[in-house]
């Protein structure tokens, strides 16, 4: 049993302190549970941490002190000066006989670092592993992505957030551009061990299991009075997804939304429609600008439905909102990597934090209200401008293009977030499941004349469609005939020691 197993079966043994409940809160407090696939933690402290220089330097002086064991997983660790400052960090705790293991995605640190950044890295004796890079004989893996950011030290302190390892999250002085904005945690208390948990179960998918470490940990103490889940979601398990349906559903007063690339599924889409026709006062706080500059476009298609049923919609001002956070009530918040889309809910590897406590909520709530100050909100028909605070000021319409605002850059892989929107406003012209004029036309302009020019193509030069197509095809008969021949090889094996025995 590894150090991670062992800390999470104190955890779990630890008593939980008596709190009056009525069967209302026994029956909800279930729901969560179960929905989140996570059980409710008691006794952790949390820090809210706001954009990247203060990540940066919490998680900088968490691994320099490190004693015992540094466990990072991270969607992008570039190669620029962030990066190459984590990366000596990491080398110089190696050095010093501490044990470090990171994880990183190979489509996250495609074009942002190679091999040879982490070589120093294991020529000190710290463990480096890319997650699901291309692999014969599984033609649609590298659709998962492990979209986590997590950090753990000693088994004692964790943080997870929305934050990657990157310049740009800084922003550029010199070009102005300003920080991104972004949001994330520090943990300490029995959720540690979750999060140990949550990295080894990551390494493992990509090798060996985490190997087990020297000393036999201590019971996981309490560190403070926050109940939170820690929701470590894995491709296909949806359980990130069935929470926020399920917040949305029990939300009474307030629902905060602030997200990065939120991709309106109908069911989600009617969830918080529900809500705010039944008095919630629900908002969503999303790029006015985003890093993929086609995103902020096309994320509008969306917004029709949503104003119409009362949902106030706001655009963030700044270089990039990046941060994935929801309040709800003021009394339940949430906080990871997870977008408000397919990708997080269905197909990646998330982290999420879900607090139970009125003063973190109380936190987030101040802070969403703040960055409300430098947000505009989106209106049908009006000629004023909204901040945050209800001033009434200038106005733009949902029709409106925002200026554009210069950027450093931007996560990779988000572009299958845009042609997702495209899909769905055609699938809705297609299967009259919503009403076109709920819609905006841009996506369905853009699809005709994609398609349109595909066809002239095909036409005059056929060939250029062709040998794309005929190599897709190789492609995919290559790899399902290999993953045949594992799958018959397997069963002859199989069949072989049968008869054997």
């Amino acid at each position: 049993m590894t150090a991670c197993a062992q800390a999470i079966a104190y955890t779990r043994l630890m008593p939980t302190p008596l709190i009056p409940t009525t069967p209302s809160r026994l029956l909800a407090e279930q729901a969560l549970s179960r929905a989140a696939g996570a059980p409710l933690l008691n006794g952790n402290a949390v820090e809210l941490l706001i954009d990247a220089a203060a990540h940066y330097a919490a998680w900088l002086a968490a691994i320099r002190g490190a004693r015992r064991r540094v466990l990072l997983e991270n969607y992008i660790i570039r190669d620029d000066e962030v990066g190459r400052a984590f990366r000596d960090a990491l080398v110089e705790r190696a050095q010093a006989g501490v044990f470090v293991a990171v994880v990183a995605d190979w489509v996250g640190c495609l074009g942002q670092s190679r091999g040879a950044f982490w070589a120093p890295l294991r020529a000190a004796g710290g463990e480096v592993r890319v997650f699901n890079p291309p692999q014969l004989g599984q033609p649609f893996g590298w659709i998962s992505r492990d979209h986590r950011k997590l950090l753990v030290v000693d088994g004692s302190l964790g943080f997870l957030s929305g934050v990657c390892i990157s310049a740009k999250w800084l922003g550029d002085p010199t070009r102005d551009v300003p920080p991104w904005r972004d949001t994330g945690v520090a943990l300490r208390g029995p959720a540690v061990a979750e999060l140990e948990a949550a990295f080894a179960q990551s390494w493992s998918e990509t090798g060996a299991a985490l190997r087990p470490f020297s000393a036999m940990p201590e019971p996981v103490a309490p560190a403070g009075d926050v109940a939170l889940r820690l929701i470590a979601t894995q491709p296909a398990t949806a359980g990130m997804y069935r929470l926020d349906q399920l917040i949305a559903a029990m939300a009474r007063k307030t629902l905060w939304l602030t997200d990065a690339y939120f991709v309106g599924l109908a069911p989600y889409v009617q969830a918080l429609v529900a809500a705010a026709r039944d008095g919630v006062d629900v908002r969503l706080l999303v790029p006015g600008s985003s890093d993929i500059p086609i995103v902020a476009g096309l994320s509008r298609s969306g917004y029709r439905p949503l104003l119409k049923a009362g949902i106030r919609v706001f655009e963030w001002n700044g270089s990039m909102l990046h941060a994935k956070t929801a309040v709800a009530d003021g009394q339940w918040a949430r906080v990871g990597s997870s977008n408000l889309n397919i990708a997080s809910w269905l197909g990646n590897r998330e982290l999420d934090v879900a607090v139970e406590d009125a003063g973190f909520a109380g936190q987030l709530a101040a802070q969403y209200e703040k960055d409300l100050g430098n947000a505009t909100e989106i209106v049908l028909a009006s000629r004023r401008r909204r901040h945050g605070n209800g001033s009434r000021e200038k106005v733009r319409s949902s029709e409106t293009r925002p200026p554009r605002v210069r950027h450093a850059g931007g996560s990779s892989g988000r572009a299958a977030a845009g042609a997702l929107r495209i899909a769905n406003s055609v699938g809705a012209a297609l299967s009259n499941r919503r009403v076109l004029g709920d819609t905006s036309s841009g996506p369905l302009v853009t699809g005709t004349v994609t398609l349109a020019a595909l066809a002239v193509v095909a036409f005059v030069w056929p060939a250029w469609i062709g040998w794309p197509f005929g190599a897709i095809a190789a492609w995919f008969a290559l790899n399902l005939g290999i993953r045949s021949w594992r799958m018959r090889k397997r069963r002859w094996r199989e069949l072989r020691d049968a008869g054997d025995d």
